[in-house]
């Protein structure tokens, strides 16, 4: 992970927003979870410069994508309880392979980086996260 590519990845996720019509932040961590590049839309939610780097966080600390994670943090759960301070269990959080396939880390042999968007819904958030996967799947 580098800063250029993050920053290109980055400004995927807020293309991506453009077209879902959402105001996002979105953040680029590396394989131990520390920030690369955050980039915040002009009227996105607070909430942004937190949960964006949380679900990233997430996302490379499990080795999976936070949409996949949420429901294993509910009630009855085999993580129940998880979601705390650094943890950010819903959609829009996607890890990055080392040989990309980064959703799930499916066919990569190690997780080196992640990525993460907050501000639109659920589903806006995974398809930014997505695009920015995309970015990094063809580098």
């Amino acid at each position: 992970m580098n800063l250029e590519l993050a920053l290109r990845m980055c400004e995927a996720a807020v293309r991506q927003a453009g077209r879902e019509g959402a105001l996002i932040s979105v953040a680029v961590v590396d394989a131990g979870g520390h920030l690369v590049a955050f980039q915040r839309m002009d009227g996105a939610r607070i909430t942004g410069p937190v949960l964006a780097p949380g679900k990233a966080y997430t996302a490379v600390a499990h080795r999976m994508a936070t949409a996949d994670l949420a429901p294993l943090v509910l009630p009855g759960g085999e993580l129940y309880g998880l979601a705390g301070d650094r943890y950010v269990c819903s959609g829009g959080g996607v890890p990055l392979g080392e040989s990309g396939g980064g959703r799930g880390a499916s066919g990569a042999s190690r997780v080196v980086g992640a990525v993460g968007v907050s501000g639109g819904t659920v589903s806006q958030d995974i398809a930014c996260a997505e695009a920015a996967a995309a970015v990094w799947e063809g580098a």
